[in-house]
């Protein structure tokens, strides 16, 4: 198994629910302020070109064919150039209004899944976004740049096509048709642009392709729950106990143990902003025993109690 196996680990669960998928059908000039506070969007340029934006990066280009991944949750425009006057805002829960504040949802419905000025309109893209920050891992966010770009010539699949044809139908179980299509773009775009050298891929992910650490990591993403020791798994990987903490904190940058610490309250910070998720059942599926053992490591990890991190949605 290469390195890419780990995509797998940090987008199985929990995935995309009810993503915000959109065609915007669009003439220069134009230039769309997204301020929706979401994690991450998927950008898949497919007629003209236009300029992502970022508030506090250098803006980018996409010409037709290029994915582009945004991450969030901070402000970006996307517009025909860097410098065209803002016209549409958009607002969590992806209601536009003009930039003084009047709705313009109505106004610029296409119908459908599509949105913009006019159906034939000399630019068209699709976005798609992830709209809850635990839909996507944050170790995952944290190994991105503000905006990775995928350029046309780079790769080919039939997904943005796929998409673009199922944001047309309206059949029983759609989204969640849509939802897969959009983890299966953003798995197949993560792949191919980690592989590129200015992606400079994160340590953790590398060292999936290794036959030890990279089996030892995806033990500890698939049982998490599981009361695991160098020992164990070691056992498990095939090797002896220091080989496997040698080779792991040479090829991921830290000792197992502390990896798995990190890993569990990852999950457990994504799976607390279940609503219905209570502090027990976090505990017992990330791998601790008590609640209490739970919000010590919390606390002491990220500064801020499993409470307020789920009142608060600190990152």
């Amino acid at each position: 198994m290469d390195a890419a196996d780990g995509l797998a680990g940090l987008l199985a669960a929990p995935r995309a629910q009810g993503a915000f998928l959109l065609r915007s059908v669009l003439d220069p000039p134009f230039a769309v302020a997204v301020r929706d506070g979401a994690p991450l969007t998927v950008v898949s340029m497919g007629r003209g070109t236009a300029w992502i934006v970022p508030e506090a990066a250098e803006p980018v280009a996409l010409g037709p064919g290029d994915v582009a991944i945004v991450r969030g949750p901070e402000p970006y425009t996307v517009a025909d150039r860097p410098d065209s006057p803002v016209q549409v805002v958009i607002h969590p829960g992806q209601f536009s209004t003009d930039p003084a504040g009047a709705p313009l949802c109505e106004e610029m419905d296409l119908g459908g899944r599509s949105w913009g000025g006019r159906p034939d309109g000399a630019t068209v893209f699709l976005s798609g976004t992830y709209q809850l920050r635990g839909e996507v891992n944050g170790r995952l966010l944290r190994a991105l740049p503000p905006v990775a770009v995928l350029p046309a010539d780079a790769w080919s699949s039939p997904l943005p096509a796929l998409l673009g044809e199922e944001m047309d139908r309206d059949a029983p179980g759609q989204e969640v048709v849509l939802d897969r299509l959009l983890d299966l773009l953003l798995i197949t775009v993560l792949r191919e642009w980690f592989a590129r050298p200015e992606a400079a891929a994160p340590r953790w992910y590398l060292a999936h392709g290794d036959p030890v650490v990279g089996r030892a990591l995806r033990l500890l993403h698939g049982r998490p729950a599981e009361p695991w020791t160098v020992a164990s798994l070691a056992a498990e990987a095939g090797v002896s106990r220091a080989a496997l903490a040698r080779r792991f904190t040479e090829l991921v940058g830290e000792p197992p143990m502390a990896y798995l610490t990190g890993w569990r309250l990852d999950l457990a910070a994504d799976l607390l902003r279940e609503p219905e998720a209570t502090l027990a059942a976090v505990a017992r599926r990330v791998g601790y025993g008590s609640p209490f053992a739970l919000s010590s490591a919390f606390k002491r990890v990220r500064g801020v109690s499993p409470q307020q991190h789920r009142e608060y949605g600190t990152a």
